[in-house]
């Protein structure tokens, strides 16, 4: 499995997606867009690729500053769908916004919707939370998620099996659970 997974203060959540995992290829924050290209090209198209982090319809983000709030560039971009569509729904693209981004290349597999990390993200879309609950749902997506895939649930099937993981019926996880999609 290769992952694309910028280290990021937010989205340390989803490393549980892959730590102890055997074969996993991680490329972070460092990789030039060229060495993404390259590791993507010779990434063999039985594999499964997950992209995680933060993005928009535009892509998957990174930055070298994790202390600063803004992103200096994207990791994962229209330049690099080339090389995705060879992988033909074995792709994971878990940001915000991930399925705009999927849509708009034409590329299959499971991607999210926007999913809310960050109280300024909850305050923006009127979803009620504290930063307490956020920090255990976020945690609580993730350990879902995971078990999803150390059971070796197709890929078309999570966004059905996430509604049902939903256990708390909250603002946060209700919008948060339904915004998987398989495409």
């Amino acid at each position: 499995m290769l992952v694309i997974h910028p280290e990021d203060r937010t989205t340390a959540m989803l490393s549980k997606l892959y730590s102890g995992l055997d074969g996993v290829r991680h490329i972070g924050k460092s990789a030039s867009n060229a060495e993404v290209r390259h590791i993507l090209n010779h990434t063999s198209s039985d594999e499964l690729i997950m992209m995680l982090g933060h993005g928009s319809d535009q892509g998957l983000f990174s930055r070298m500053d994790d202390t600063e709030d803004c992103f200096d560039r994207i990791i994962i971009g229209h330049s690099h769908a080339y090389y995705l569509h060879h992988h033909l729904g074995r792709l994971v693209g878990i940001w915000c916004n991930a399925d705009l981004f999927a849509r708009k290349e034409g590329l299959h597999g499971l991607f999210s919707g926007m999913i809310i990390t960050e109280m300024d993200e909850a305050r923006m879309y009127g979803i009620k939370t504290s930063p307490e609950e956020l920090s255990l749902e976020n945690d609580r997506l993730a350990d879902n998620l995971r078990g999803m895939f150390d059971q070796k649930i197709p890929l078309c099937d999570i966004p059905q099996q996430m509604l049902k993981a939903d256990n708390v019926h909250s603002q946060l996880t209700e919008f948060n659970y339904r915004n998987f999609y398989y495409l």
